[in-house]
């Protein structure tokens, strides 16, 4: 295994933005999203603002609008070197971070705002909770508390999605995840058609597999055009998870349909520990084993301070 101390300070892989100097690279990027639109887009346990879209998130759909503009016109370049009818190449953007920590609602804003770009209208989002293994399966690992680690994950079925979309294939379906039941949805599919640009959320879309017989061959970061790591101290996201548990228990929770609902009615104190419990033993562990160790392979890192706002902005050098 490599020495990490021979791994160059996070100041010589990527220039550092506060807030102040990255809100200054949306330039004339108009915003196009409304309070109403925003508030369909956001967690309920989110409070992120129009401000924060304009700050943070328009100069970094700007961004990648560039970066899509200039791979499309890479893919035609290298199509005329080979003499091939030019085919419609996705652009896939990875988005990985801690449970709770607000990356789902940085997907969907990122949604939005691309699909505003003339020239990428189609944009697909994309969890990699479907492709966890069924609640049926990992009970039979014995992993059913490992739920989000490597591990749980069907990285073979994972990784044939994403060379279908890279591919170019019309039609690719993808599994289904329920979190009311908290487990795949059998016989339900997603399908993506060839889309513009393809947002991949999830957990451990930074990690290596870990597939027998793929270790070292291929990773689902090897099918990303650009990377995004959404990251905040654990404490933080920590407290983010609890107060979150306790919300659900008024909404959540009360779908009879929902497997926690045996939490619905824990009193505050009860709900509290119980969450503690459940971050500490589980997403805790992930986070500081599989997730966050993965965080300098992205592109670009937003890190986030109180109430969700990102404070600054980590931009890997060229």
């Amino acid at each position: 295994m490599p020495d990490r101390k021979l791994k160059p300070p996070i100041e010589q892989r990527f220039t550092l933005f506060d807030r102040e100097a990255w809100r200054a690279h949306r330039a004339d990027t108009p915003m196009t999203l409304s309070q109403e639109d925003l508030l369909k887009l956001r967690g309920a346990d989110e409070m992120i603002s129009l401000e924060e879209v304009a700050d943070i998130y328009l100069p970094l759909s700007r961004l990648l609008n560039l970066h899509v503009a200039n791979t499309i016109e890479l893919y035609r370049s290298t199509f005329a070197f080979l003499g091939t009818v030019p085919a419609k190449v996705p652009y896939i953007i990875g988005l990985a971070g801690s449970v709770s920590v607000g990356k789902s609602t940085s997907a969907r804003i990122l949604r939005s705002l691309l699909a505003r770009w003339t020239n990428h209208p189609n944009v697909a989002l994309i969890s990699t909770d479907g492709f966890l293994h069924p609640n049926r399966v990992l009970a039979e690992r014995g992993i059913m508390e490992r739920k989000g680690f490597p591990e749980s994950y069907d990285v073979r079925t994972l990784l044939t999605f994403l060379a279908d979309i890279k591919a170019g294939n019309p039609r690719v379906a993808a599994p289904v995840y329920s979190h009311i039941t908290y487990d795949i949805v059998a016989g339900e599919q997603q399908i993506i058609e060839r889309p513009d640009i393809l947002i991949v959320e999830g957990l451990n879309v930074l990690q290596v597999n870990t597939a027998p017989g793929l270790d070292d061959v291929i990773f689902a970061s090897d099918f990303f055009d650009y990377s995004i790591y959404v990251d905040a101290d654990t404490e933080m996201i920590r407290d983010w998870y609890v107060a979150r548990f306790l919300n659900f228990r008024q909404t959540a929770f009360r779908n009879p349909e929902s497997y926690f609902s045996r939490y619905a009615d824990l009193s505050d104190e009860e709900a509290r520990a119980t969450a503690l419990s459940i971050w500490t033993r589980i997403n805790e562990r992930n986070l500081i084993e599989n997730i966050r160790p993965a965080r300098y392979r992205a592109d670009l890192i937003l890190r986030k301070g109180p109430n969700h706002q990102v404070e600054s902005v980590a931009l890997r050098r060229l």
